[in-house]
């Protein structure tokens, strides 16, 4: 199936038997917003609410580490999920939520799993359904799900940094990438991992909030110095809007990408790691 769908699409689709709508935002902390209440009080008619703060692995010493595979399970079977469905990813995030959301599935062995391009502002701005309350949610059995290999730690990083066999891709701004600017969202040191590279992840998207064309994501990932013919390992604060950045990638065809797991909170909070920095206007570092 497409793996971005338009909501045109959507609202045709809506009534579809096996189409599951969930609604995968959460927020930065510093939003100071209630996505479950938000949702409880406005949502895409019988979308349900996917609670993407219960997918962290809490027995990992990665900071927000990606869930265990029977995580995940759990929760899309208390959505109501089942193996044969299709599931429709939305958000109402400023950091794409739905991303993340989608690639713990692709991760986890689901194929059958799309994003909706504009996420909630273009469903309300084109005027399509909406509803309120909470939806009754008939749970499902657990699938079985198994981890495809895309994920990569600090170990793996450190390597990389001698080895260099993936490219490095930092969805970060370009201050925090630098190391020119203050963290005010993770509070970490800032700089980069040596030898990756920047692109800001609001430059896959149109003023719109949808994703921009293919040809546009190719010269935007060329611009950003990837070679396409090569892996890439993503990475950014916590491990959110690098998957935008697979998501993007996806779109045109590249799917030998992975993420980097903890991302900045895992590398900047060990002060063994390398980090790099870039001068800044006055031509000094940090």
């Amino acid at each position: 199936m497409q793996s971005l769908v338009s909501p045109e699409w959507l609202a045709a689709a809506l009534d579809q038997p096996n189409l599951i709508v969930l609604d995968a935002t959460r927020h930065l902390p510093g939003a100071n917003r209630d996505a479950a209440a938000e949702f409880a009080d406005s949502h895409i008619r019988g979308a349900r609410y996917f609670d993407l703060a219960q997918l962290v692995d809490e027995t990992s010493s990665v900071p927000m580490a990606c869930p265990r595979p029977e995580q995940l399970s759990e929760l899309l079977a208390q959505s109501g999920v089942s193996q044969d469905d299709t599931i429709i990813f939305y958000c109402d995030s400023a950091v794409k939520t739905s991303a993340r959301a989608w690639f713990l599935c692709r991760e986890n062995g689901l194929r059958n799993v799309a994003i909706l391009d504009g996420g909630l502002a273009k469903w309300k701005a084109d005027g399509h359904p909406m509803e309120s309350g909470e939806p009754k949610v008939t749970p499902t059995t657990p699938m079985d799900l198994s981890s495809q290999g895309r994920i990569r730690f600090k170990q793996d990083m450190l390597a990389n940094i001698e080895q260099a066999t993936e490219q490095v891709l930092d969805a970060r701004d370009q201050g925090r990438f630098a190391g020119n600017t203050v963290d005010n969202v993770h509070g970490q040191p800032t700089g980069h991992i040596p030898g990756s590279l920047n692109l800001p992840f609001p430059q896959l998207f149109q003023p719109d909030g949808t994703y921009r064309s293919t040809d546009d994501l190719r010269d935007i990932f060329a611009k950003a110095g990837i070679d396409l013919e090569m892996p890439v390992t993503t990475t950014c604060g916590s491990g959110v809007t690098a998957s935008a950045l697979l998501f993007a990638m996806h779109m045109i065809g590249k799917d030998d990408t992975a993420l980097y797991d903890g991302s900045w909170l895992d590398w900047g909070s060990d002060p063994t790691t390398p980090n790099a920095v870039e001068p800044n206007e006055n031509g000094k570092a940090g």
